[in-house]
Parts: C-alpha cells; structure tokens; sequence
C-alpha cells in the first residue's frame, strides 16, 4: 500500500472539488504555504496526499473578489486507498459484504478498472474528512505564524486550525446534477410514495437516511393508530369501557413496531456495510482541553482531564442548574394554569362566541412558551455539557441527549400529567394536548424549514446579482455556488429531528385512551414533514459530512423507555374513569391493585414481545455468522503461515550451523572444538 501511495499525483491543476476549506481574511502567507504543503505531501512524510488549489488563480484574483477559499479533492487510486483505511465494506461479487482492501478491489461489486462511480460523493467526502482530521503534528511545536497556537505530537492540525480561528469551516460541496435528480424523486412531486433511501444513503450518507428511513416507516406504523383512533373520537368519545381496548392495542403496537425497526434497520444497514463496519478507535473530541499528559492506552502524548474534577462540573454545577430549569419550568405550567382559570371564567360569565374561543388562547400561548424554552435550554445545556470537558464525542452526546431529554420531557408533557391525574379533568386534557401537539407541529414547519428556505433565498438573489454585476469573461459557476454554500446555516446533525419525533410519539401513546385522534395528526403532520425535512437537507443547510451509522443509536433506548411509560399512564387513566370505578365503588384498594396488576401483565407482555422478536433477521444472522467465521479462519490462516514462516527460518539456522560444522578446515581449531563435537569425541571433551 505505501508503494502505491508513493506513486500517487498530488499536482493535478484540474480535479473534481468536494470539500471546501474557508480560512479568515487575515491569515499569513506561511500559514496557508505550510497547511498547502501538509496537505498535499506524501503520506511517508506525514502529509495526506490529497488534491489543493484555490478557488481562484491569479487571473481570477483580479476579477472576482477574494473569499480565501480552498478546494480539496483527490485521484481515483487515492480514494480508494483511503476508503480501506476508514475500513468502508462494500459487497463482493459473491453477494458477501466485506472490508475493502485496494488488493482484492476486483473482487467487489461493481468494481470496473478504476471506475469514479464505485464510491458514492458521500464516502468520497467522508474519506477526505478523514485524511484531514488525521493530518497530525510532528515536530512542529505551534502553527507557524501563531506562535500562541500551541501543537504536540499526533495533535490534529485541522482540529486545532479551527479552534484557533485560523480555518473558518470546512464543508463538502454539493454536487448540482446529482441533488437535482435526488430533488426529483424525493420531494418536488408531492405524491404518496417511498422515499428513495438508498439515494439519499449515497448523497448524504447513513445516519441522515436513517432518520428518513425512520421517519418513513414511524409515519406508516401509526397509520393503523389513526384509522382505529377515528371512529373512537367520532362515535364512542365518553365510552372508558371500549378504550381499554384501543389502548392495549396501543401499548402492544409501540412495543412491535419498535422491535420490527431494527429488523429493518439491520436489513438496510447490512446491505449499506455499516452494520459489519468495525468501530474506529475514537480520538479526543475537538473541544477537550487539559494538561498534557501520555494516554495509557494508545501511548501517545495529548491532554488529560481528571474524572474527578469532570464530576464535580456534573453534580455540582450542571445537575443544580438542570433541577433549577425543571423547577422553572413547572412554575411557568402554574402560570398556564391560572390563565385556564381566567379564560373560563370570563367564558362562564358572558358566554358568548368570542370567549368560547378565547379558551384556546392560553393552550395556545402555553405551546408556543414551551418552544421557546426548549430552544433557550438547549443552548444552555450545550454550553454546559461542553463546559463539563468530555474527552470523547460519544460521552460527550450521551450527557447532552440526557440533559434535554429530562428537561423537554418535563416541559412538554407535565401539564397533561397535571391535568390527569392531579385535576382530573378529561375535557381539559383533551383539549391541552389536542393544542400543544397542533401547535408545536406547526411551529416546528415553519422555524425548522419555511422561514430558513425563505432567507436563504433572499441571500441566493443576492449573491446572484453581486456576481452579475461583475461581468467577468471567466466562468462563475463553481464561484457562485461555493460562495451560496459557504453561507448556509450548518446542519447540526440529527438530534432536533429525532428529538421532534419522540415528543410526538409521547403525544401519541401516554395519552392515547383519551385523545385518539392524535395519531391522525400526526400522520398528517409527517407526510409534511417528509418534504420540509427533505427541503432543508437539499436547499437550506450546508451538505453535511457522511457518518457511517448501524442504527439510530440512544434514540432507540429513548423511544423504547417512553413506550413502557405509556403503559403506566393509559392503566392509571382507565383505573381513573367512571366505569371503572363504578365496579368497586366500595373498596378502591381493590381497584388500586387490580390497576397495577394489570399494568404489571401488561408490561410482561411488552418484554416477552421485545424478546421474542429477534432484533436482526434470521439470514442477516447467518451472514454475520459466516463472516465471524471467514475472519476468525483468515486470523488462523495468518497465524499459521507465520509459524510456518518461523520454522523455516529456525531450519534454515540448523542447516548453516550443520554446513559449517561438515567444513573444519576453514575454521580455527579451538573454534572447532567449541561449535562441534564429532562422534567418538564426546568422551575426550568432557574429560577435559
């Protein structure tokens, strides 16, 4: 392999660009000469081989304005060899997924001589990511130039070019003709219809396609929901007896369709690589700082943080502030409250048309508050979690994702569980989640994708009429689209879309006994949600970089938790109601008991579904079983030939001792007699 890098150009003047690298106006010469030689020299002297230019030539400077924009891209062979150093798997042309190795490329799928269509934009993208995240510091001691931009051995230099503000972003660039047909067959033609998954996997990579993937398939398993809700709101809505059916089919539907996602999940991500793709040893997330110090584990110098002071920043400090935003939260529910009570009563004592409306009003203004504290805490709780000085991303996700789970959980659904089980008032109930999930969808479309869409296409005119009026005579086309993109919002990942579609499922399953209709909303909700998240992937934010995903990770376990709440909710609410009660109007420890006992079975149930059902198809097992055993008997195929290696060394050994011994004449005679004992003389030497 380093042979082959050897020989791969790195001066190529014209290349397909796919990453842009933006550098603040004021950096010096020497900074962008040395990053320039970092990037484009060999990997034997540390370099990462890949393709550099500007944006614009010399000729083009005196034209257009100067943006310090940088192109990166990369040869054919060069891909390739980085896609077996990121360890993407692909599949053979006997059907089997497996590594790629640039040794046995030609017996992968699809594999043609050096064919530019066998990695997707997206892995090209993810591999060039890659390459510059691991440019590493070797001898230098800062960045030259930045004296106060400090570097150690094996420190990421695009990591600490961005902390330092020397690199403003870095992005990958669109590819037109390719989101063009993508936009075709996803989201311009408003029809029932799948979303094409694979090509959104190719354009964007695993973990967006599947969030669509979820998405798609959350939206047609509550279609069962919303049929079977309908003629329960339109016919039967004060009968408690029949919604004890409709919410055991409830707790038993959220529990299969859970269980059925990561089967499919593991069909898909099986087929994409990922689910057999072996973890990277994960390095130190950007933001971590703390004492230089010498990683037990992988040997290398980098800094250290002690757990204990990690520890007291968590409960000393970010626990007290997340109990302080629950407590506010809770105060401004009463708040809520008090505004109910005056809206009914101004209701109560004119009664007209206006005020019957009126009675909306404080729901309304609730959901639009809650929002708004969502928004404002998640803010919060970023700086928090950053500040708390996590080493790893994945720790680092973990505690953010607890943090405002715990906190929007409380926000949005502890004035339903007020109203339940505190006021126990089912009209109000109705009507509180009726118009917080109304509103919160509605707010979500149009803060998340309509208002973003409508800017970014202001600044689109804009940008188009600044490069008109130039009137250059050179092509402005890559120009004008770097300089589009490069001001683009930065999509920050999955976690908003995921946290949407939890709220919504906790809409729909703690509170389905009362208020069945929500899973019709919600339907109706998500085919538009479909196409605005589709929107703001294509034409609102920055293309993000691929990430290599097998599932959808924390927010299984999330979802999973919230469908065994449910269960205890929908027990305690037809525990609650009048025909309920009306069979033991005597004892209500009876019915206590019998509510629990019934909510215990309930959830026996649930698990015994979630066990029964195998997370992983039964012919995706077999194949990963068979890879287990193709790489366990190529390990003992490997150990083998190297102790067969070894014997023959040994054996060589033998036989030169054996040929020098057959030869005494050429040796001295003292010699000799040290190194060999010729038969008959074994007595002599030991006697003497």
């Amino acid at each position: 392999m380093k042979g082959i890098l050897s020989t791969v150009d790195t001066c190529e003047s014209s290349f397909t660009p796919l990453v842009v690298i933006e550098l603040a106006q004021d950096v010096k010469e020497e900074t962008k000469e040395w990053l320039k030689s970092r990037i484009i020299s060999p990997k034997k002297d540390g370099g990462a081989q890949l393709l550099f230019r500007p944006l614009l030539n010399k000729y083009e400077k005196e034209t257009l304005e100067n943006q310090n924009l940088y192109l990166v891209g990369a040869s054919n062979i060069r891909l390739l060899l980085g896609a077996e150093a990121v360890g993407l798997v692909k599949e053979c042309t006997d059907g089997a997924m497996r590594a790629f190795t640039y040794r046995t490329r030609h017996n992968f799928k699809g594999f043609h001589g050096n064919n530019d269509d066998f990695l997707t934009m997206a892995e090209c993208q993810f591999i060039i990511k890659h390459e510059l995240e691991n440019l590493r510091a070797r001898d230098e001691k800062m960045i030259p130039g930045y004296p106060q931009a400090k570097l150690y051995p094996g420190k990421s230099l695009m990591r600490r070019l961005l902390t330092s503000g020397i690199v403003t972003q870095v992005f990958p660039l669109h590819d037109t003709e390719a989101l063009k047909k993508l936009e075709d067959t996803w989201y311009t033609r408003f029809a029932l219809k799948y979303q094409p998954i694979d090509s959104i996997r190719g354009y964007f990579g695993e973990t967006i396609a599947l969030y669509f993937g979820f998405l798609e398939y959350f939206t047609f398993a509550l279609i069962p929901m919303a049929v079977i809700g309908l003629p329960y709101y339109l016919f039967v809505w004060e009968d408690y007896d029949k919604y004890v059916i409709f919410a055991s089919f409830n707790l038993i539907w959220s529990t299969v369709i859970l269980e059925v996602w990561k089967r499919g999940c593991a069909n898909m991500t099986y087929r994409w690589g990922t689910l057999v793709m072996k973890r990277q040893f994960e390095e130190p997330r950007p933001g971590f700082h703390g004492v230089l110090g010498i990683n037990s584990v992988t040997g290398r110098e980098e800094p250290v943080y002690s757990s204990y002071k990690r520890q007291l920043r968590t409960y000393l400090v970010s626990l007290p502030f997340v109990c302080l935003c629950l407590y506010f939260s809770l105060y401004v529910m009463m708040i809520y409250f008090d505004m109910e009570d005056w809206a009914l009563s101004l209701h109560e004592d004119s009664g007209s048309e206006w005020t019957s409306l009126l009675l909306y009003v404080p729901s309304i203004v609730y959901a639009i508050v809650i929002e708004i504290m969502n928004r404002l805490y998640r803010y919060a709780a970023e700086f928090l979690t950053s500040w708390e000085n996590h080493r790893l991303e994945s720790a680092y996700q973990n505690h953010l994702v607890l943090k405002v789970l715990v906190f929007n959980f409380l926000n949005c659904f502890a004035s339903l569980f007020y109203i339940a089980f505190v006021l126990k008032d089912m009209k109000l109930l109705r009507q509180s989640l009726a118009t917080l999930l109304i509103t919160s969808q509605i707010l979500n479309q149009v803060v998340e994708s309509l208002l973003p869409y409508w800017l970014q296409r202001k600044y689109c005119a804009r940008v188009k009429r600044k490069v008109r009026a130039l009137k250059s005579d050179v092509d402005t086309t890559l120009y004008e689209q770097v300089l589009l993109e490069k001001e683009m919002g930065t999509y920050l990942g999955t976690f908003d879309d995921y946290l949407e579609l939890f709220l919504q499922f906790g809409y729909v399953s703690l509170f389905s006994c009362v208020y069945p209709l929500a899973a019709a909303f919600a339907v109706l909700n998500n085919f538009t949600e479909v196409n605005s998240d589709a929107l703001k992937m294509c034409r609102v934010f920055k293309r993000p970089f691929s990430e290599p995903s097998a599932s959808i990770g924390v927010w299984q376990l999330a979802f999973e938790t919230m469908s065994v709440i449910s269960v205890v909710t929908n027990c305690a609410l037809i525990g609650m109601s009048p025909q309920v009660n009306a069979v033991f109007p005597e004892s209500k420890t009876d019915l206590v008991l019998i509510v629990v006992a019934v909510e215990h079975a309930l959830l026996a149930l649930k698990f015994i579904l979630a066990f029964a059902i195998p997370d992983k198809p039964r012919h995706i097992q077999m194949k990963l079983a068979r890879l287990e055993f193709e790489s366990l008997e190529a390990l003992k195929q490997q150990q083998m030939k190297l102790v067969a290696e070894s014997l023959k060394e040994e054996s060589q050994e033998e036989e030169k001792e054996a040929a020098a011994c057959r030869m005494p004449a050429t040796l001295p005679q003292p010699e000799l007699r040290n190194n060999c004992i010729t038969p008959g003389q074994g007595g002599d030497a030991s006697l003497s």
